[in-house]
């Protein structure tokens, strides 16, 4: 028991310095989406301004552009909602499984 214990410590410390230290390693660092990042390849190997294809679906809905915390916002509840459905399937593999195993058992 006591060396679990020590594990979890040392991997929740491990865990704590991965998530500090680029807070100081990083100042002044820029984070860009793919997106701001991939119209600036584009624009530098054309030499021509890059014009998206279409306008995303939600933008034409309310008039402009959405605040970037509801993208957050958006991106999250998108995540959750594909993790549930993973993870309940997950379940239901793992407990078919074991029935069948149950079943193997006493047949």
């Amino acid at each position: 028991m006591a060396k679990t214990k020590k594990k979890v410590i040392i991997l929740l410390v491990i865990a704590a310095l991965i998530a500090i230290i680029p807070l100081f390693a990083l100042k002044g660092a820029e984070f860009g989406g793919s997106d701001d990042a991939g119209s600036k390849v584009v624009s530098q190997i054309t030499g021509t301004e890059y014009k998206p294809w279409f306008t995303p679906v939600m933008e034409t809905w309310i008039g402009g552009e959405l605040p970037g915390e509801i993208e957050s916002l958006l991106f999250c509840l998108q995540t959750g909602i594909g993790v549930g459905v993973l993870a309940f399937y997950m379940g239901r593999f793992v407990e078919r499984k074991k029935q069948e195993n149950q079943q193997g058992k006493t047949a």
